[in-house]
């Protein structure tokens, strides 16, 4: 499974980019529902106005994301009037959407855990501390720890304890990304107003299907051909 981080950005645009990127998001949670794409929204940046959003980050996970995301990675375009401004001029409003860099791997090598048993401490009468049954687990690279004696078998504790520190690894990692997408959405303020990669249109934000041919291309070469011929 491949994880990627993309983030939808109103960069430093106004309520109106803010209300495209709240429903971009809609259109793009319903696209991955739809090519059944794992997905978890990591972070939400509220925009000034109601039911607007300045940034939101999710986390993707899938076999293979490079073709679906080719479709929506770039700038994205609305064209519209504004429902906070009905009397302004401007009638095309631009976010983007861009891939986070990702300076840690969402996942936990076996080898990098080390397992320890420990005796079990507490409640429990005559059976406590005469068996070493609780289990610590250490991920190796970040040191997280975690304890288990949630059972009286060794084996069944390392296999909670194993599932545990993943869950501790990975919450930290998210936790370390939420802090740096910041920083890297300074990086995104300025958003490029051509080429646009999607297009909306109107209050119900009806999707604008890009259809690219070469016809004029293709007639331009033809030409071409025939007066090669012709000479």
């Amino acid at each position: 499974m491949k994880t990627k981080i993309i983030q939808i950005t109103s960069g430093r645009g106004p309520a109106e980019c803010c209300w495209v990127v709240a429903q971009v998001l809609k259109y793009f949670i319903a696209d991955l529902k739809h090519n059944n794409i794992n997905y978890k929204i990591i972070q939400r940046e509220k925009g000034i106005e109601n039911l607007t959003l300045q940034s939101v980050t999710i986390q993707l996970q899938a076999k293979s994301l490079d073709r679906f995301l080719s479709q929506w990675i770039g700038t994205i375009q609305w064209v519209g009037v504004s429902a906070f401004r009905p009397q302004h001029k401007r009638k095309n409003w631009f976010i983007a959407m861009y891939l986070i860099n990702q300076d840690q791997e969402f996942k936990i090598n076996d080898n990098e855990i080390i397992y320890q048993a420990t005796k079990s401490s507490g409640p429990g009468g005559q059976h406590v501390n005469k068996v070493s049954s609780a289990i610590r687990a250490i991920h190796i690279p970040t040191k997280t720890q975690v304890l288990v004696m949630d059972s009286r078998s060794q084996h069944q504790n390392k296999k909670i304890a194993k599932i545990r520190l993943h869950e501790k690894v990975n919450q930290m990692q998210l936790d370390q990304l939420k802090s740096s997408t910041k920083n890297q959405w300074e990086n995104h303020l300025n958003i490029e107003r051509g080429n646009p990669i999607q297009i909306f249109k109107g209050s119900d934000f009806k999707k604008n299907t890009i259809v690219k041919t070469f016809k004029k291309q293709r007639n331009t070469l033809k030409k071409e051909l025939r007066n090669q011929l012709n000479n």
